[in-house]
């Protein structure tokens, strides 16, 4: 109950630290009109101000934290599992092929909970370029004798959803449940690799930067190793992190992509392989603050909850 709990209160601080560059980062991966991350960032704070970086936050505020919860819980409980089958002791370290193993599953179940949180949390950063794209098709469906001049039909400042239930409510209605797990698939693609390469460059770090092996690490080297964790796995995670961007962004109105093999083909037919690289140095920049503060309260909060059982 303990790894939960401290889940729970690391994936609040991460989302926290997180969600201005996760704008940024969904911006350029499945909006135009970006040249580079910095004209990214200057234009969001030009048209949209600094609540433009928050837009969408409330809703991974509210479910990243019980999605972190069930990750570390799901993650930690399942190492015990397989410490007590191969050897008895569920207390018993684990090695590398165990922590594999831990690590594939938990992102096999992440995305359960994962895929409709992303799509939720991407249709609202994404909202305002997509009432453009609608405006503009709607535009260019009128006929050259209308007299409806073309500003009239564009909106950008028209918002699709009104907040997270709004945006829920609306995806259930035009799409069906499926919907909320539409880019699944992807996610699978980059979570199960993608978690792999989150635990076990951390144990690893965590295990060179400690004193001896009988030794805890100390606050600032979990910190080092988590950053450089996340931002390991948030970088080889891109290209299936693009996917699953495009996807989740596509809306039932202006559909583009019929699945994942036609996104990819599309992606790269339309801007070349560079497209599936879009957003990984943000990814690192980004995965590096947010991993750290996961890992470093997750712990802090796991050793007082640990400490307090026992008073």
């Amino acid at each position: 109950m303990d790894d939960f709990i401290a889940g729970w209160i690391g994936g609040a601080s991460s989302v926290v630290v997180g969600h201005p560059l996760d704008t940024v980062k969904t911006r350029l991966q499945a909006g135009k009109g970006y040249r580079n991350t910095l004209h990214c960032i200057l234009t969001i704070y030009r048209k949209e101000t600094v609540m433009g970086f928050f837009k969408g936050m409330s809703f991974p505020l509210a479910s990243v934290t019980v999605y972190n919860s069930a990750v570390f819980g799901f993650f930690s409980n399942t190492q015990r599992l397989i410490s007590k089958y191969r050897y008895g002791d569920g207390q018993h370290p684990c090695g590398m092929l165990d922590l594999t193993v831990a690590s594939m599953l938990t992102g096999l179940m992440s995305v359960g909970l994962g895929a409709p949180v992303d799509l939720v949390k991407i249709r609202l950063q994404m909202q305002t370029q997509m009432v453009l794209a609608e405006n503009l098709n709607l535009a260019g469906n009128v006929s050259n004798s209308s007299n409806i001049p073309l500003r009239s039909v564009d909106i950008p400042s028209q918002r699709l959803y009104r907040g997270p239930v709004h945006c829920i409510s609306s995806i259930l209605q035009t799409e069906g449940l499926q919907g909320l797990y539409r880019g699944a698939g992807a996610m699978i693609l980059r979570d199960v690799p993608g978690y792999t390469l989150y635990f076990i460059p951390y144990t690893l770090f965590c295990n060179l930067l400690k004193p001896d092996a009988t030794s805890s690490p100390h606050p600032c080297s979990i910190w080092l190793a988590g950053g450089l964790a996340g931002s390991i796995s948030w970088v080889t995670a891109t290209p299936a992190d693009v996917v699953k961007s495009r996807m989740q962004a596509d809306a039932q109105l202006q559909r583009k992509y019929k699945g994942i093999v036609h996104c990819i083909i599309q992606s790269y037919r339309s801007e070349g392989m560079q497209v599936f690289f879009r957003g990984a140095s943000v990814n690192a920049i980004r995965g590096f603050p947010m991993s750290a503060t996961m890992f470093l309260t997750y712990e802090l909060s796991l050793q007082f909850l640990q400490e307090a059982s026992r008073w």
